[in-house]
Parts: structure tokens; C-alpha cells; sequence
């Protein structure tokens, strides 16, 4: 296997440290014969310890290895495979470096490693052949590469050839995408200790729909029109969603990107600290085959904060034209995002500042260039009682209605007052009320 993994070229590169290149280089020393059999084993172990938490991590299932092999080729961003997922790929000098390197890929897939458990009388590696990870919870792995590395060994197992392995990952680059961004539908930013930023997947992101937020259905439909315009490649707009606390406008947007993710929308979450890596986020994404909507949740800025310059020039005023494939959603319960008090009202009050209305409008600009703003207001009393019920029949719940909507009124008195996830809290207390 170790002379597999070194004849690969534009796979080639691999960090030393990967299980791969580990077990390449332990089966490098068990075919030249003069190896210690306990440290080899104890080596070997813990390339397969590892594998284990990383099938943990992601959900593998059947055959380990497979998975691995499969993952290692989802994951895998080449200049080769970044085109695949944006175009279809010619016959040329790099398609022929590439098959190379899928013959190689496929032997390494299919490795029977009988001969090395024989020579060393262990069955480690015959155990990660029938493997069966825990599913009952899908929030303990990464569901959105679980499914896809699925689905990419069962094809790879399938292949009876080089040309048909080749085909198979090829045709997965255009279906699915490649790497981390291209795999998973949500991140944060990473600030590194030595500068810079990475990308981290967000693995347990709420799988809410729209239908599960009650009422709000012009909100809704706005969104959904701007969002649909912008997954189709049409112009559209940033959008500000802004309104009371507790009335569904960040579950609005995780829903957004539930809804597209299979139409290659994602969404990297950012907060206002980290404004700064606007430019660096942007020049990472614009090339890449997908729709990216930049999340900034609970955004505003107090007085003395001027990170809401950075967002300002990055939605219009830069030198720099924005990507396409870039829009800027943001939640807010300020109207204007920017904290304002009676002191801005009046100049005179400001010797210091000649022109503070200039300063105000500066400020107040801000939402203007949000293209589409959303209002998410507090549900009058009637509204909050009809979520109450609607959400009390989805739960399955028996309750007498009248009762029902009159210990809801009781319930939001001292629990946060009227709004939606007053009424999810409410029902969420009914859940266990009954079962205990």
C-alpha cells in the first residue's frame, strides 16, 4: 500500500501526520522486514484508534476503511477537483495525472490487509470491515458528510474499474462539492493563534423549517423570494430582519438555509469582532460554486463602536465590487442597528461634534443599505394564543383549549412576556408536565 500512496500526484499532497500517510509509512517498515512486532502493532492500533474517532465524528458505517478512503476524497480541495465542481471536466494532461492517481486511489481501496494481519497474527484491521457506528442521535456527528460518505464508498465499492472509480468521484464533485465548505452547510470563524481565520463546520445546527415558526407569513414569503432569487442566480438583496426579542427571525434564517442547502446555499456565521476578516472571508469564498450568506445574529452597535464601518464598506462604498455569491443577512432587535439617544436629536447639546447630524446620518446609514428590511413584531394576545394552540397540536398535546390559551396568558406574565419562543417555552413545560 505504502508505494500506492507515493505514486500519487495531484492527491499527493498529504500531510504527514494523516492516517494515510501513518500507515504508509508503517507498512513501508513491515515490507522491508526489520520492524519490532510490539511497536508496529501499537503503531498500527493507533492509526486505527484514530480512524475510529473520526467514523465517530462523521457517522461512518459498514466498511471503515471504505469510508475513510471515501472521505479522504471528498475532502481532498486540488486545483482538479475545485473545477469538477463547477464544470465538466475535458480530456487533457491533468485528467490523465488525475486517473493515474485514481488507479492508485483504487488499489489502496480495496487493499486486503489479510497478508499484514497473518504476518503479525492481529485481526484489527478485519474488525474496521464490518463496522456499525451508533445513529441514534444525529447531533453527535457530522449528519451533512455522514450521509455523503455514504454514499460516495457504496459507489466506490461498486466501481469495476479505474475508468468507473474515476467516474464515480467526479461525478460526486459535480453532485456534492468538495472539502469543507463544499460538504457542510454551516461555519463559524476561528480566529488562529498565528493569524488568520479558519472556517470550522457547524455540526448541530437546528433542523428548523418555516412551516415550524407560526404566523409570519408575509415575513416568510419576503425572504423566501429574495433567497430563491439569489440560489438561482438572479440579483438579490441583503436583508436586515430586525423586531422584538423572541419572534423568530434568527430561526428564520437557519430555516433559509435548510431549505437551499441542497441547492448549494451556506452560511458562515459571524460576529461583530470579527468584522475585520470581512475582506479575507470574502476573497476565500468568491470562487467557490456555491451561494454564501454571511449571518450576523443580534447585531448592534453601541456609541462608541465603529466595527459598523467594516460592514458598510463591505455591502456598498468598497473599491473592491462584492462576489455574486455573497449576500449579508442580519438579525437585529434595533430598528436601526446603531444605539441613538436624545443627544443625537440635537446639535446644540454637541459642541464638540460641529456637524453631529452628519455624524447621526453616518451612523443611520448603516440599515439603508440593507436592500430589504423585515419586521418581526411581538404577536398580539389573540396571535400568541393561536401559536400556543398550533404548537400544542403539533406536540401531540390533549388539552382542554380554553384551559390551554388561559395558562399560556399566565405563563408569559412571568416568563419573558408575549412572543413566540415564550410560546415554544410554554409548550416545552406542558411536554414535561405530562410525563411526569
Amino acid at each position: 500500500m505504502n508505494k500506492e500512496i507515493f505514486e500519487l500526484f495531484m492527491y499527493g499532497s498529504l500531510d504527514e501526520n494523516s492516517i494515510l500517510s501513518r500507515l504508509g509509512y508503517i507498512f513501508e517498515v513491515i515490507e522491508r522486514g526489520e520492524y519490532n512486532r510490539t511497536e508496529v502493532v501499537r503503531d498500527i492500533k493507533a492509526q486505527l484508534k484514530r480512524l475510529l474517532v473520526l467514523g465517530t465524528d462523521y457517522g461512518f458505517d459498514d466498511n471503515l476503511w471504505h469510508n475513510y478512503i471515501a472521505f479522504f476524497l471528498m475532502m481532498s480541495e486540488n486545483p482538479f477537483s475545485l473545477v469538477c465542481e463547477k464544470s465538466t471536466i475535458t480530456e487533457g494532461t491533468v485528467t490523465k495525472i488525475v486517473k493515474e492517481d485514481m488507479s492508485h486511489i483504487r488499489k489502496i481501496f480495496f487493499y486486503d490487509f489479510s497478508e499484514v494481519e497473518k504476518k503479525l497474527g492481529v485481526r484489527c484491521f478485519s474488525l474496521m470491515e464490518d463496522y456499525r457506528a451508533v445513529k441514534k442521535n444525529r447531533k453527535i456527528y457530522n449528519w451533512d458528510v455522514s450521509e455523503k460518505v455514504q454514499i460516495l464508498s457504496k459507489k466506490l465499492e461498486g466501481a469495476a474499474d479505474d475508468e468507473a472509480f474515476y467516474r464515480a468521484v467526479t461525478d460526486f464533485y459535480r453532485d456534492h462539492g468538495v472539502g469543507l465548505l463544499g460538504l457542510n452547510k454551516a461555519f463559524r470563524v476561528e480566529e488562529k493563534s498565528s493569524g488568520g481565520i479558519d472556517f470550522i463546520a457547524i455540526n448541530n445546527m437546528d433542523e428548523v423549517s418555516l412551516d415550524d415558526l407560526v404566523g409570519y407569513e408575509i415575513q416568510k414569503k419576503k425572504l423566501i423570494e429574495n433567497t430563491e432569487a439569489f440560489v438561482g442566480g438572479a440579483r438579490a438583496n441583503d436583508v436586515l430582519l430586525f423586531g422584538d426579542s423572541g419572534t423568530g427571525k434568527s430561526t428564520s434564517v437557519k430555516a433559509i438555509i435548510n431549505r437551499y442547502y441542497d441547492s448549494g446555499l451556506r452560511m458562515i456565521e459571524l460576529y461583530k469582532h470579527q468584522f475585520k476578516y470581512l475582506s479575507t472571508i470574502i476573497s476565500t469564498i468568491k470562487n467557490r460554486n456555491y451561494k454564501f450568506i454571511i449571518f450576523m445574529d443580534d447585531l448592534s452597535f453601541e456609541e462608541n463602536e465603529i466595527e459598523y464601518k467594516y460592514l458598510k464598506a463591505v455591502i456598498e462604498g468598497g473599491v473592491e465590487t462584492r462576489p455574486d455569491n455573497i449576500l449579508i443577512y442580519a438579525t437585529s432587535n434595533r430598528r436601526h442597528l446603531i444605539k441613538e439617544t436624545w443627544n443625537d436629536k440635537d446639535d446644540h447639546t454637541n459642541q464638540e461634534d460641529i456637524h453631529h447630524s452628519d455624524t447621526v446620518e453616518e451612523k443611520l446609514s448603516l440599515v439603508n443599505r440593507f436592500g430589504i428590511t423585515i419586521g418581526y413584531m411581538k404577536p398580539m394576545p389573540k396571535e400568541y394564543e393561536n401559536i400556543v394552540v398550533t404548537l400544542a397540536k403539533r406536540a401531540g398535546l390533549s388539552m382542554d383549549e380554553a384551559e390551554l390559551k388561559r395558562e399560556a396568558m399566565v405563563w408569559e406574565m412571568s416568563h419573558g412576556g408575549i412572543s413566540g419562543r415564550t410560546a415554544q417555552q410554554f409548550i416545552n413545560y406542558l411536554i414535561y408536565r405530562n410525563k411526569n
